[in-house]
């Protein structure tokens, strides 16, 4: 990129938090350059302020994870540790550590007093899986973002309906929230993850393409929408730390622009 830290600096409001204008500027800087270019900008001439990763890892959380590591290992990676989650979720996390030299990988858990006055069994998913995702992530990740001024997530345009319209850059609570995948199909995440040696998540073949907490995971059938088989029966798309995501009128942002 042409373009020096300095001037670069100079179109952006690199404060401690961000506003929607920022978010629109940055969609539009990066508009059509390649993933991997926009994150070494991004990273090394240190524009987000102080970032962390976002990371679940399920399905295709290794793509994201490969990407910035690949670029800077001690970004540090928020794993919200619930309680809930399915064994081969904890051991793949280990794997992609221990492959991807995650130098600061930090396990965020719900606050025991929170869980023994409102889940005291542990089956608030059964009846209230949102109390449950607020008990279990939504404040966990609050508190822990409370000290970052933007996060890198892994979420894709595929992926959902809600999140057909997601760009590269949005603000969340004041927050920049980045989608470095948010134009990626299926198969661009299956080359890449060839192509770098990725282990896949051991649950993917089983008919899981998106996995969460296994009370609330099941199996999707093919064809249908990936996130289909989260909270299934239950009018609920998202765990509350993502929102589903609005047009922006009159202007796409670049989300849909092709990469080169």
């Amino acid at each position: 990129m042409a373009e020096t830290k300095a001037r670069i600096r100079d179109r952006i409001d690199t404060g401690p938090r961000y506003n929607e204008t920022d978010a629109i500027r940055l969609n539009h800087m990066f508009r059509g350059r390649d993933t991997t270019e926009m994150l070494e900008v991004l990273l090394r001439e240190n524009m987000l302020g102080d970032v962390a990763i976002v990371s679940s890892f399920g399905a295709e959380s290794s793509v994201l994870l490969h990407l910035i590591a690949s670029v800077d290992q001690n970004v540090p990676v928020l794993f919200l540790d619930t309680g809930k989650h399915f064994p081969e979720t904890i051991s793949y996390k280990e794997e992609l550590r221990a492959q991807l030299g995650l130098a600061d990988l930090r396990e965020l858990k719900p606050d025991a007093d929170l869980l023994r006055q409102k889940d005291e069994n542990g089956l608030r998913w059964s009846y209230d899986p949102d109390g449950c995702c607020e008990i279990r992530k939504v404040l966990p990740l609050k508190h822990a973002l409370a000290g970052f001024d933007a996060q890198f997530s892994g979420r894709k345009a595929f992926q959902s309906s809600t999140r057909n319209a997601l760009p590269r850059f949005e603000i969340e609570d004041g927050r920049l929230k980045v989608n470095p995948l948010a134009d990626w199909d299926k198969a661009r995440l299956d080359a890449y993850m060839v192509e770098h040696n990725l282990p896949a998540h051991p649950l993917v073949e089983q008919g899981y393409p998106s996995i969460g907490c296994s009370p609330c995971t099941s199996k999707v059938a093919a064809g249908e929408d990936p996130r289909s088989g989260r909270w299934k029966g239950w009018d609920k798309t998202e765990c509350g730390i993502h929102s589903a995501v609005a047009p922006v009128e009159n202007d796409d942002n670049g989300a849909n622009d092709p990469i080169f």
